[in-house]
């Protein structure tokens, strides 16, 4: 029979209380929100042409409706997850609920591309305070490692899932609603959260938190942005110097931020926490963990829909499949860890199936759904494993005191490492298919799949057949090399992740 304490609302759980049905019933609540905010990523994705007729946004305004929720929220992932350790992770988190309801609000009902850009800057603003606190709050809930990393497994799968599921609800909204309902789904789970929050959820903090770094928040926003922005931009635009020269500035900020972390008296990131047992570890793995799964994402989508002529609302739900095997590897890894295997070969194993994902698509030909489909499902199976197992690595190291910020970082690391996979795999991808296209092939038809389709679309039948032909197979071999060059990596980190995490092994002490 499950030990359990009653557990205050405005107190953690001792270290010694297993978590019972008020926490679990909890973590159900936190799920919520936490699928919105990674499916606001996606959610527009279909809804865009409703948007650009009905409000008639610039190319400019249009390219900002799309990331400006991105980038805020990376932005400041750092600062809301070092705030929340200091005011309360929960209060930030109902606050940030309540932002996040008023400008999905806002945005549902935008009359301009001006309004829907600040509603969705908002949106950013929330997301960021939401996804910190909802996994500082699962560390405070969840004090035994058995249970805790049974949470955060759900945590990633959600996480994960999450991003896929916005593009078909977006789509099936759409289709039957209009455009602004892709915001509406959010006020029912932000109202429950306001409403069931308080009751359930428990308060924390630190105790002694120090002054706020307020000089380290611009740093830590000039650091990011830039480096998201120019690593988001090359896959589609190549190396143009206005990117490369945003991303190296992104790096001078990046140093200025460290040089302020290490120096202040009561830094943003204390540098201690990167002195725990296997955090640093955990934090660069799950960077090349995102690295492989958005690098792989670009393709496969494009391929759906471009190689195999799948309407966007088909190829979203067909993308949809692949997410089946992510309710089972999270659960699975946890129980070989929990049963005694290290977890160092378990976090190898799990990039050694990424790499395995990787390697099938290599043999990809111009009309293979069903083995697309199942590399994929293979390499999201491989990512949520190595993602659930390193999050609950480094939030079991982390000082329960620093829970925010440890969170904030492992999800900062998580959108580096994204922007990063779509830059490097995405520029291998685009220079492998330009130098398979024909040199007599239009100009617009060399540089992208989508200028081929166009440019056959004005011409002749016989000639129009040709160039769509020649073009998928370019696209096709190009993503034979990103497979090829994403099992290698992904193998080498299967082989730093059994030596880098060996002495840890099981369970990190707790702190």
């Amino acid at each position: 029979m499950t030990n359990r304490t009653s557990t205050s609302p405005t107190a953690p759980p001792t270290p010694s209380t297993r978590a019972g049905r008020r926490e679990w019933t909890a973590l159900g609540v936190l799920m919520l929100p936490l699928l919105l905010v990674s499916m606001d990523v996606s959610v527009l994705y279909f809804a865009a042409p409703a948007i650009s007729a009905d409000l008639h946004p610039s190319g400019t305004q249009q390219l900002w409706i799309f990331d400006i929720y991105g980038f805020v929220l990376a932005g400041l992932l750092m600062t809301m997850g070092s705030l929340g350790d200091r005011i309360g992770r929960r209060r930030l988190l109902l606050t940030g609920a309540a932002a996040f309801g008023a400008a999905s609000l806002l945005a549902a009902y935008a009359d301009s591309a001006g309004t829907l850009i600040a509603a969705r800057a908002v949106l950013g603003v929330g997301g960021a305070t939401l996804m910190p606190s909802t996994m500082a709050l699962v560390r405070t809930m969840f004090t035994d490692p058995a249970q805790r990393a049974k949470a955060i497994g759900l945590w990633s799968g959600v996480m994960t899932g999450g991003i896929a599921l916005g593009s078909v609800m977006s789509g099936i909204l759409v289709e039957h609603f209009w455009w602004g309902s892709v915001f509406l789904v959010n006020l029912p789970a932000m109202a429950l959260l306001l409403l069931l929050g308080p009751v359930l959820l428990p308060e924390s903090r630190n105790p002694e938190p120090g002054r706020f770094d307020l000089v380290s928040v611009p740093l830590s926003m000039a650091a990011v942005l830039p480096v998201i922005y120019g690593l988001k931009e090359i896959p589609s635009e190549g190396w143009h110097p206005l990117y490369v020269v945003s991303v190296t500035v992104g790096l001078l900020f990046a140093a200025l931020f460290v040089h302020q972390q290490r120096t202040a008296r009561s830094p943003l990131v204390p540098p201690a926490l990167f002195r725990g047992r296997g955090f640093s570890p955990s934090l660069v793995l799950t960077l090349v963990s995102a690295f492989g799964m958005m690098g792989s994402a670009i393709f496969t989508t494009q391929y759906l829909q471009s190689v195999l002529g799948k309407s966007p609302l088909a190829a979203a739900l067909w993308s949809l499949l692949p997410s089946v095997f992510i309710g089972v590897a999270a659960p699975l890894t946890t129980q070989l860890v929990q049963r005694g295997v290290n977890r160092a070969y378990v976090v190898a194993g799990g990039f050694a199936v990424t790499a395995a994902g990787y390697a099938l698509l290599a043999f990809t030909g111009t009309d293979s759904l069903w083995l697309v489909l199942t590399a994929a499902g293979v390499l999201a199976c491989g990512v949520v494993a190595v993602m659930s197992q390193l999050t609950d690595l480094a939030m079991s190291t982390a000082p329960v005191e620093r829970a925010g910020t440890a969170s904030s970082l492992m999800e900062t690391g998580t959108e580096f490492g994204g922007a990063l996979g779509m830059a490097v795999l995405g520029s291998i991808g685009t220079a492998l298919y330009r130098h398979g296209m024909p040199a007599t092939a239009p100009a617009e038809a060399r540089e992208t799949l989508g200028g081929a389709l166009a440019a056959a679309a004005h011409q002749p039948a016989s000639s129009g057949g040709t160039l769509v032909a020649a073009a998928r197979q370019a696209f096709t071999d190009g993503m034979h090399g990103v497979a090829v060059a994403g099992a290698v990596i992904l193998a080498l980190a299967a082989v730093g992740a059994a030596v880098t995490l060996r002495r840890i092994g099981g369970e990190a002490a707790e702190k």
